[in-house]
């Protein structure tokens, strides 16, 4: 039997569900700004349905831990907690960035990949990725920094993804300089990259206990998180 991981993420304007499967992912997707505790239920169960499943088949559940803003990341957090605890779940965490990342690379098919978030308050949340072959490895660390000090990524050919990149076209840009080839500036986070990415990682075996599945924020307090 395939291994089954529910994936939530609501860290962004997007707010959507998916079930990935081995060699295949369904998912339910809207672009539907602060909807996402209405939605995201509704969205779980659908999913569910449609593959004729229940909870208690599911093998572990993977979130969008982070960055993004403040109130999406909460919801994907305790939703993925509060059913993890119900059904005796693993969690598995996923950044973001990574998904965003994936999602450009998809795009492409290109292999590097630059994921920026507009973090409001003239910041930006950031990630340089490499994908080598069924893993993504990040280059550095992910921050939250001015568009203008982002760090900078390694020579090479790079796309770049996520709303950062259409709240701070210029500042980014000549941050990067050549090395960004094409820029996606209206693609999201989606559950479907969360779900593949979590399926790698609890077939590496770094599924983790249901309290594990906190939220990431990169800010350091709640009141700067709470305006990303």
């Amino acid at each position: 039997m395939s291994t089954r991981i529910l994936a939530i993420e609501t860290s962004s304007a997007a707010c959507s569900a998916a079930l990935g499967l081995e060699g295949e992912v369904l998912e339910r997707y809207v672009l539907a700004p602060r909807q996402h505790a209405a939605l995201i239920l509704p969205m779980i169960e659908s999913v569910l349905a449609e593959a004729d499943i229940g909870v208690q088949q599911l093998d572990a559940i993977a979130f969008g831990r982070g960055p993004g803003a403040f109130t999406g990341v909460r919801i994907a957090a305790s939703i993925t907690q509060g059913i993890a605890f119900a059904a005796g779940l693993p969690v598995l965490p996923v950044s973001t960035l990574a998904a965003l990342a994936l999602a450009a690379m998809r795009e492409t098919g290109e292999a590097q990949a630059v994921a920026a978030l507009d973090a409001r308050r003239d910041e930006v949340y950031w990630g340089c990725y490499r994908r080598s072959g069924e893993t993504l490895a990040l280059q550095g660390s992910e921050v939250v920094c001015p568009p203008a000090t982002a760090p900078q990524p390694e020579p090479g050919r790079w796309v770049a993804a996520g709303s950062g990149w259409l709240a701070y076209p210029e500042a980014l840009m000549q941050r990067c300089g050549d090395a960004v080839i094409r820029v996606l500036p209206d693609l999201e986070p989606r559950a479907g990259d969360v779900a593949r990415l979590g399926l790698h990682d609890f077939l590496q075996g770094r599924a983790l206990a249901a309290d594990a599945a906190v939220p990431v924020y990169l800010r350091d307090n709640v009141a700067d998180a709470r305006s990303g």
